[in-house]
């Protein structure tokens, strides 16, 4: 599936303020050969509490330079989900509209970053 795709966006937690262990684990799996990573564009989505999912963060972002996995730089992305207001509702949704707004420069951040590194 990743073979395939443009690029790619990671939603990460902070475990131990590192990157969960099936994450690592999966990301080793698809970068055995070929590298399903190399040279695609690559988002990082990170929500949790205080500041450990931006160190989260910045732990996948030195796994992927080994893996030629290119993330883009701004804007970045960090959700606080147990600050006020509530971010979430009973099912898992995000309602905070200051968020979506967020995630959705994100996402228009990653699209154009991976035309430009497609040459289009």
């Amino acid at each position: 599936m990743v073979y395939c795709c443009r690029f790619c966006y990671f939603l990460n937690i902070s475990f131990n303020l590192t990157i969960p262990a099936p994450l690592k684990n999966a990301i080793d799996w698809a970068s055995r050969p070929p590298n399903v990573w190399a040279d695609k564009g690559a988002a990082i989505i990170s929500a949790g509490g205080d500041f450990g999912s931006g160190r989260a963060q910045y732990h996948l972002r030195q796994v992927g330079v080994f893996l030629n996995l290119h993330f883009i730089n701004k804007p970045e992305f960090f959700l606080n989900a147990f600050q006020p207001p509530e971010k979430f509702d009973s099912d898992g949704n995000l309602i905070d509209e200051q968020s979506k707004e967020r995630l959705k420069k994100v996402l228009l951040s990653l699209q154009a970053f991976t035309l430009r590194l497609k040459g289009k």
